[in-house]
């Protein structure tokens, strides 16, 4: 049988080493150098990322069919509401309109004509004028009057379709470039889109929040009396790209129900957008503030690490001792990264959490 000598010198060595490598301790006179936490206010809020749409965008279709006559704009410009775009051919719909205008006038003669001869013969003695003589002059009267209906309203029809031979912005907004030149025949057969006219002043942000944000934005809303008609007090700032001045709006409107198979809640946002800094179809990145703190706690990035266990500091008692203590991470500011949990205003940490210095460690602490 084989033999297996030990050798205990090397077991020995080896043996120390590892104790050395688990459990270091820094030298008490080894000085390592500790921060305080910064005491300066915070500002907390939701981060999300939201779509622009235009607050209205509508097709402008020929609804009358004809020669298109005239583009009064140019396109891309904004105009105002009720501004003139498109003229559709009015003279077929003009001469149609004096037609019906005309029809009117004779059904009116007709009728007054019908209602006179019946007065002359109510006037008449009873007894020289039949029953039945009178009852058809009546109903005469009856076929005029609804002649008369049915013209006027014939010519209602055609004052409408002479106005829509001009077509004009519904709203303030922006004209897209047009989809038929002058001398084209539109609205024939169908449908025909001439242009788009849409709303960027204010313009619509849309995003969906996270159940857990959602019900963190409640619990806020409840705290300072808010119900869903005060939406418009929730403040929503977004930006187009980092380090630039936020746009400034309010929410105005959450669904009522939550996604099931994503676990999220949509919400629009409305912000005045005069200059067009937010364009529909832009990816904007939104802040929602919930909540200022006066005295939050900062740290340097560098004094805060971070492992399976989630961020932690390294807390240095007044007898050097080393502990480690988990935080968790608020917003960022000018004093550096917030920390939230047990660690104190007055509590020293490990300024470089990679300095080797580890929980348990005995230290000689310089600020």
């Amino acid at each position: 049988m084989m033999q297996v000598r030990f050798r205990p010198r090397w077991a020995l060595f080896a043996a120390l080493c590892a104790l050395v490598l688990l459990a270091r301790p820094v030298a008490a006179a080894e000085e390592v150098r500790t921060v305080v936490p910064t005491v300066a206010p915070a500002s907390r809020a939701l981060s999300e990322v939201g779509l622009v749409k235009a607050a209205s965008s509508v097709d402008l279709v020929a609804r009358v069919s004809g020669t298109l006559e005239q583009i009064a704009y140019r396109d891309g410009e904004p105009v105002e509401q009720g501004a003139l775009l498109f003229v559709i051919e009015p003279a077929p719909y003009r001469a149609a309109l004096k037609q019906a205008e005309a029809a009117v006038t004779k059904a009116q003669a007709t009728l007054d004509n019908a209602q006179a001869s019946l007065d002359r013969d109510l006037k008449l003695n009873s007894n020289s004028i039949a029953k039945a003589q009178i009852d058809a002059v009546r109903t005469q009267r009856d076929e005029a009057r609804a002649q008369l209906a049915s013209a006027e309203a014939q010519r209602d029809a055609a004052e409408i379709n002479l106005g829509y031979t001009e077509i004009r912005a519904p709203f303030d907004g922006y004209v897209s470039a047009h989809l038929a030149d002058v001398g084209a025949l539109v609205g024939q057969g169908g449908v025909t889109t001439l242009a788009t006219i849409v709303q960027l002043d204010p313009a619509e942000v849309t995003f969906a929040i996270p159940d857990t944000d959602m019900l963190r934005l409640r619990d806020v809303g409840k705290a300072r009396g808010l119900t869903r008609k005060d939406l418009s007090d929730i403040v929503v700032e977004a930006r187009t790209r980092e380090g630039e001045e936020p746009v400034i709006g309010s929410i105005d409107y959450v669904a009522p129900l939550t996604n099931a198979a994503t676990g999220t809640l949509s919400v629009r946002a409305v912000f005045p957008n005069p200059d067009r800094v937010l364009l529909p179809g832009l990816f904007v990145r939104l802040r929602i503030p919930y909540e200022t703190v006066a005295d939050a706690l900062y740290l340097p990035d560098a004094a805060i690490g971070s492992d399976q266990g989630g961020s932690y500091v390294l807390a240095v008692g007044s007898d050097g001792l080393v502990q480690r203590v988990d935080v968790t991470l608020g917003v960022r500011g000018e004093a550096g990264q917030e920390v939230k949990g047990s660690l104190g205003a007055t509590d020293r940490v490990v300024a470089n959490v990679m300095s080797g210095v580890r929980p348990g460690d005995i230290i000689n602490a310089v600020e």
